[in-house]
């Protein structure tokens, strides 16, 4: 089923995600959900404060970024079918050099921003087997990783960038948080029905 996802502004955006367990109610729906909200929305990542739940899940498919041909070939392969389910994600180490990327999020339409991140991730979580594991991943992985993961800790891409870029869509976010932004998804803003 698609959800809505929720605009910018709303607070469930803001809340630290809540551990879950194997008993999670609906668990399995939750992830089919989100995989098919994100789809429909051509998303890469989707995490679950963007669509009202304040707990720790996301889910990632990168393999439209493996298309671009300015990567390498190798980084392509490694996108192409890199789909994953993340539960309970907490990021050990971030390290290498800090890069730029232009990001957008399904929860503030509209906007993009360069936003540096560092190239490579140690992570550690569950899939929905809820076996722990230990992952290090690198390139633009790492990266849709990191926003994800910033979601689940109450961040957003916009609270990345300098204070004066965030004058300068200030006027755009006041319309996300207002409702009037028109987008091929449903959204959810605060106070207002899912349209």
């Amino acid at each position: 089923m698609i959800l809505p996802i929720v605009g910018y502004g709303d607070p469930v955006l803001r809340k630290v995600g809540a551990e879950i367990t194997p008993e999670y109610l609906n668990l399995k729906e939750t992830i089919a959900n989100m995989y098919e909200t994100m789809y429909n929305a051509s998303g890469v990542g989707l995490a679950a404060p963007q669509v009202g739940l304040a707990i720790r899940l996301f889910v990632i498919d990168a393999t439209p970024f493996s298309d671009d041909e300015d990567l390498k070939a190798d980084e392509q392969k490694q996108l192409k079918g890199f789909k994953r389910t993340f539960i309970n994600a907490k990021i050990i180490k971030e390290e290498g050099e800090e890069w730029a990327f232009n990001e957008g999020c399904l929860s503030i339409p509209d906007v993009r921003e360069d936003v540096y991140r560092k190239e490579r991730v140690t992570l550690e979580y569950c899939e929905e087997d809820f076996v722990m594991k230990t992952e290090v991943f690198d390139g633009l992985i790492a990266r849709v990783i990191q926003h994800e993961y910033d979601h689940i800790e109450g961040i957003l891409f916009t609270d990345k960038i300098s204070s004066l870029k965030k004058r300068l869509i200030k006027g755009k976010l006041k319309n996300i948080m207002e409702g009037k932004t028109f987008q091929d998804y449903r959204m959810r803003f605060f106070g207002k029905k899912v349209r």
